[in-house]
Formats: C-alpha cells, structure tokens, sequence
C-alpha cells in the first residue's frame, strides 16, 4: 500500500519509474513474513544518516536470518541515485528492503543466499511544525526477544503494532504508548519516546524489546552537546502522568510533541522545540 505519491523502485539493479510489482506468491517473504525494511528520509535536499539506515536493514535481514545482498555503500549509492529524480523541495521516505525466496524443506526457515531486495521511494511531506498528538494506554505490549524479532526492523512485528494504534484511536487518541514485558514504558507503538521533568530529559532505557532508534540517538546527542542533561532509565506510566512535557522521535516525521497522556494534558515546552531546532540545524549540514 502506497503512502506517498510520486513512487520509484529499484529492483533487480535498475530504478523504476512506477511502484513496481517485486514479489512472487511463493516467496518466503510472501507467505512466510521474512520480510525486513528500514526508513530513511530525503528533506531540504539533505538524507540525515542515510548510511545508518542503510546499515541497519542489513543486520535487521541477519536477524531474520535472511542474507543480505547489498553492501551498505551500494544501497547508500543506489538511494542517492534514485533521489536525483525529486525536486529539493520534495520529502521523500527512503525505504530499503529484504525479503526471503526460498525456504528450507520445511518452508519455514529461510534458505540462506536466497533474498529478494528492493528499494522504495515515495515523496511523503514532513509534519508541519507544531504538528502533534496525544497518546493512550494499550493492552497490547512489546514482545521481547524470546517471542519475536525484537532486535530487527521486521514486517512481522508490525501487526502488533497495528493493534495498539487501532485500540487507542477508538477512544480518540492518535498514538499508544506502550508497556514492556514488566509493565514499564517501552515507546509508542510508531516511534521512541521522551518526557521532561523539571528541565530533565528521560527516555526508557533500551531493555531488547524495542529499537532504540538511529533518530532517537541523533536527538540524545544533539541534546547533550547543547548542555541538556539526558538519563536513560526505567519510566513508568506515573512518571508520564507527572511529566512537564513528552514527545515522540521517529525517523518518519523526525519530532512530534505530544499534548496529552490519557487525562493528562502537556504544552508544547521550550525543550521539545529546542529539539526539533537542533536537529533540523544538524540536518543542514549533512
């Protein structure tokens, strides 16, 4: 399903001017969910750690215990070529993928060597700034390495996360945030999390049972090189509830604040803004 317009696809060593037909009805990844992608963004003519998300889907398709087929440089290079096709002012969402041919005899462990990839561009628009949401509890929880694949960024995961939106959203609310195994604050069900309180920054710790994201690391370093003191910790739900403001970093939209928790209402606060500054600067200059 297309989320953006203006679509092209590299398959096969050639881009694509459509959004191409690439998977065949008996692919592992058809029928089986060995599917594993990642997400880049291309916005005011910049690819923030494009290199990193590259890298990225190449140990997500290792996890999965799918081969990968492209070296980091070459997905980075194919990507840049592809993007010579968009405006400067158009965003685009950068999505490498590998997916599974072929199985073992028993069609349920991937045959290593056998891997599809592709390359989707798709000109999605940035959040306008100020853009926000708010978010609710779920009954739904990250699984943890035990269960799934909780150390790749895996199509199999996201059904999960589907729920978790479509649970909160029928009671009004535009985003989950979401508890670990034990109960803890994990992330939302679309992207990591930050709160402040009395001027500190705080974001769970990473415990396995989420990705600890490329953007999110980007924020906590642009965040201490200006002088914010940030802890990693174990938050619970009450922490959100006390919390002074929160938002939401994700490679999607970058930052997103959010003005409610349930029946807790946040403003939109000095720190949240600093963040989203700091990293459209920093982004400038990559």
């Amino acid at each position: 399903m297309a989320i953006g317009t203006h679509i092209r696809t590299f398959y096969e060593g050639a881009w694509h001017d459509a959004d191409i037909a690439i998977m065949r009805a008996a692919d592992h990844g058809s029928w089986v969910g060995s599917t594993v992608f990642d997400g880049a963004r291309y916005f005011d003519g910049h690819a923030p750690d494009l290199e990193a998300h590259c890298a990225r889907v190449n140990r997500s398709a290792e996890a999965l215990m799918i081969t990968p087929t492209m070296a980091t440089d070459d997905i980075v290079a194919a990507v840049r070529e592809g993007l010579a096709a968009y405006g400067p002012g158009e965003a685009v969402y950068i999505r490498p993928m590998y997916w599974g041919l072929d199985g073992d005899p028993s069609g349920i462990v991937p045959q290593a060597g056998t891997t599809g990839f592709a390359i989707c561009l798709e000109a999605v628009p940035m959040a306008a700034q100020g853009a926000s949401t708010t978010l609710g509890r779920t009954r739904f929880r990250r699984p943890v390495i035990e269960d799934n694949v909780v150390n790749a960024k895996a199509g199999c995961l996201y059904p999960n996360n589907a729920r978790m939106l479509a649970e909160v959203r029928r009671r009004g609310f535009g985003n989950a945030l979401v508890a670990d195994a034990m109960g803890n604050v994990a992330e939302s069900a679309t992207a990591n999390v930050f709160m402040v309180k009395d001027g500190v920054v705080f974001t769970p710790i990473p415990n396995g049972t989420f990705l600890a994201g490329i953007t999110r690391a980007r924020h906590m370093a642009n965040m201490r090189a200006d002088g914010m003191d940030v802890v990693e910790t174990v938050l619970s739900f009450e922490d959100f509830e006390s919390a002074d403001e929160v938002f939401l970093s994700g490679n999607m939209m970058k930052v997103t604040p959010v003005t409610g928790f349930e029946d807790t209402a946040y403003e939109i606060g000095p720190v949240t803004a600093r963040v989203r500054e700091m990293y459209w600067d920093w982004a400038a200059t990559t």
